[in-house]
């Protein structure tokens, strides 16, 4: 497997999510636009791999420019593009303020000495983005006990990210520790990231997992049967309130009832410090007919109305840590700027 997005000869290559498992498709992108295309319509998805896709779209942006272009106003342009296509993604909108200061300042550079600054600081984004997963792996990897079984919710592994994973990467970096564990992946309905990506991933590691159905969580963990949950972050507030994939808030309820750890596993870019609580967090709407609709096909009345919200927000009293490259994160919460 190709890392989940990659740069190579002037080209942004991605993985289309949205084909797997069944299908291993990789495309190819030559234009700013068709990158902020492909962030809307999930050809790529999660926080960190947004963030490196937005950076390269960036660079991509400024690559076709010509000399005596109005730099400044292009710039503006392309920002504001990115800057529209996932709102509650923090590591999207850290990603595109970096390449923000890289252009400030470089702007008065020739063209083509900008030109590389700035896909220098795309390849910097990817390159610090697999090293943070790999520590975040590392201080995480001991909150799994030996013989644990985990419940993941969504996908927070190679493919939402530069590479190794975040709450994946826990799991992973238990793993290589010799630990022998297994996953319980929720199906995350309505995209079914856990069902068509988590197991996929999982499964390619030769880390045994099983699927399960959103609404079977309660039931396993009153069984006994789940030791921990680790799941990933799309915006964290200062508070430690943190926006993950819909569903996330049910499951950490679930597990303070029955008395499991909770762990959100994250880089520090996803924590929003211009935020207090999680009240402030924008929740992304998303078209309704992905609840309608499954593999292509309506599975309810076309007219019936439709909510989608693509996030919710997990309060930090149900957050026993969150797991960063600087270490684990304990409550009362208080990330500052």
């Amino acid at each position: 497997m190709l890392p989940a997005i990659a740069w190579k000869k002037s080209r942004v290559v991605m993985i289309d999510q949205r084909k797997l498992p069944l299908k291993e498709i990789y495309v190819e992108y030559r234009r700013y636009g068709d990158v902020a295309r492909a962030i809307e319509t999930m050809v790529i998805r999660g926080a960190p791999a947004i963030g490196v896709a937005a950076a390269y779209g960036v660079a991509l942006g400024v690559l076709a420019w010509k000399s005596g272009k109005d730099t400044g106003r292009a710039f503006d342009g392309i920002i504001r593009r990115f800057e529209r296509t996932r709102p509650t993604a923090r590591n999207l909108f850290w990603a595109l303020e970096r390449m923000r200061r890289t252009f400030d300042a470089n702007r008065n550079l020739t063209v083509a000495r900008l030109k590389r600054r700035m896909l220098d600081e795309a390849r910097r984004i990817e390159r610090e983005d697999l090293a943070t997963n790999e520590a975040i792996g590392r201080h995480g990897r001991d909150l799994i006990p030996e013989g644990a079984t985990v419940l993941t919710h969504c996908n927070a592994g190679e493919l939402a990210t530069a590479g190794y994973g975040t709450a994946l990467g826990v799991v992973r970096a238990a793993h290589e520790q010799g630990k022998k564990v297994r996953v319980f992946a929720d199906e995350t309905r309505p995209f079914l990231q856990g069902a068509r990506l988590t197991c996929w991933e999982l499964d390619r590691r030769g880390i045994p997992v099983v699927l399960i159905t959103d609404n079977m969580a309660g039931w396993f963990m009153r069984k006994g049967e789940i030791q921990v949950v680790v799941v990933g972050a799309d915006r964290i507030a200062r508070n430690g309130d943190t926006a993950n994939k819909i569903g996330t808030y049910s499951v950490a309820v679930l597990a303070k009832e029955h008395g499991i750890p909770f762990y959100v596993a994250a880089p520090m870019s996803t924590v929003d410090s211009g935020l207090e609580t999680g009240a402030e967090i924008p929740i992304e709407e998303r078209n309704p007919r992905e609840v309608r609709e499954a593999g292509g096909r309506c599975i309810t009345l076309p007219h019936v109305a439709v909510r989608n919200p693509a996030f919710d927000v997990t309060p930090a009293k149900y957050i026993a840590g969150i797991i960063t490259e600087k270490g684990i994160f304990r409550p009362p919460y208080s990330f500052r700027p």
